[in-house]
């Protein structure tokens, strides 16, 4: 009888080199010898998936994104292998998958696939016969039998999607910090670890630039209630929980500041004021794949007007070509482009039933000259995008301002 199934996740950093992945194995014998069922997720070591990038550049600097996939997964599959090795030089016994042998069945988007089902039969067999399983995260397999890559830090979705379908007891998400923060410690060292957080802030602060989880890994936690443990894998301190909800004081307003330096700001001249012409930009921008964040129009006393959104780096050449075209075919004016540009966001569900958040947060851009360009708002946050110069010195002053250095 044992005392429940767990899934863990090893992030890259995790698993960085060979003394790093005999720590991680000597953890997961140390819960194995305390019960437990273990399926652990892992992602590629340190900055393999960088380098691979690099790599197929040096190639091709527009490779098709089937191969991009094919080339990508093969970093988890050697961070899975290694572990399972290291697990068995302890005497214990492990097995390797890659996300197609343990039945991750996803949709043809590559290099951002959305996970249709998983059949866990396999890992359940494996289990059963007392072996620890190993799963190289971040992959999974179209009906075509195509491999596919599930999107940036797409190892935590495998985990939160593995522990859904498994019902597992508990969900532990390893990484190089001990949970997640108030801020980037690296920017503002007076950050505080969050004990607990809810799932929105959690998807919110992800989407707007915290790195410590894939935002879609937030969305299905949420959806199905996997409670999350954010951990360091370099001691066994408790880290961050995510949870459905939690009870804060009534002044906690803000939980958090992000910042976000991976986005472009797209602007399009000389547009005609007229209803469906912006579905025409957008509508082909979405085509093509690309995810568009902040948009603002502005308002026309002429017939004329001007319309920006901002989108990730990564996106920005593709999306830049889409509005040259779409600019062309409409007739509008000049495309102008940014990339010297930064969104940095305040967090908070404590937002909802305070007023006069948003006249603090622009307060404290202001009393440091620091220009807005966009602002976008939803119930518990605000951002603005920023040139890239005033980031971390946006960061740190709203960080001192809702005095998020003191105690969590």
């Amino acid at each position: 009888m044992t005392k429940g199934l767990v899934v863990q996740k090893y992030g890259g950093s995790s698993v960085a080199n060979v003394e790093r992945i005999q720590k991680v194995a000597r953890r997961v014998v140390g819960y194995s010898k305390k019960g437990y069922d273990l399926v652990v997720v892992v992602s590629a070591l340190g900055d393999t998936t960088d380098e691979l990038i690099e790599l197929a550049d040096k190639i091709n600097p527009d490779p098709c994104e089937r191969e991009m996939d094919m080339l990508l997964s093969t970093g988890e599959q050697i961070s899975a292998s290694l572990l399972a090795m290291a697990i068995q030089k302890l005497g214990f016994q492990a097995i390797s998958f890659t996300g197609a042998q343990v039945g991750i069945i996803t949709d043809s988007s590559h290099t951002r696939a959305r996970i249709i089902k998983i059949n866990v039969d396999k890992i359940k067999e494996e289990l059963k016969k007392g072996r620890m399983v190993i799963v190289a995260g971040f992959q999974g397999v179209t009906l075509n039998q195509d491999i596919t890559t599930l999107g940036r830090g797409g190892s935590d979705l495998t985990a939160v999607a593995l522990a859904k379908e498994l019902q597992a007891d508990s969900c532990e998400i390893y990484t190089d910090v001990e949970g997640v923060y108030t801020a980037d410690p690296r920017i503002e060292p007076q950050a505080k670890k969050i004990n607990q957080i809810t799932y929105d802030e959690m998807l919110e602060m992800a989407s707007l630039g915290a790195q410590v989880m894939q935002p879609r890994s937030i969305e299905v936690a949420k959806k199905f209630n996997v409670p999350l443990h954010v951990r360091s894998s370099f001691n066994t301190k408790s880290g961050t929980m995510i949870i459905k909800e939690v009870r804060k004081m009534e002044d906690v307003l803000i939980s958090g500041v992000t910042l976000n330096k991976n986005e472009a700001k797209i602007t399009l001249c000389g547009v005609l004021d007229k209803p469906g012409v912006a579905v025409k930009l957008f509508k082909d921008l979405a085509a093509s794949g690309v995810s568009v964040d902040m948009i603002v129009q502005n308002v026309s006393h002429t017939r004329w007007t001007d319309i920006s959104f901002t989108v990730a780096k990564a996106d920005f050449a593709k999306a830049s070509k889409i509005t040259k075209m779409v600019a062309k075919k409409i007739g509008a004016g000049d495309v102008l482009f940014d990339e010297d540009i930064a969104r940095v966001s305040i967090v908070g569900v404590g937002m909802k039933s305070h007023h006069g958040v948003a006249a603090k947060m622009f307060g404290a851009l202001a009393d440091n000259k620091i220009n807005i360009e966009m602002i976008s708002t939803s119930d518990i946050s605000i951002s603005c995008i920023i040139k890239k110069k005033d980031a971390e010195i946006a960061v740190k002053k709203l960080h001192a301002d809702f005095g998020l250095d003191t105690v969590r």
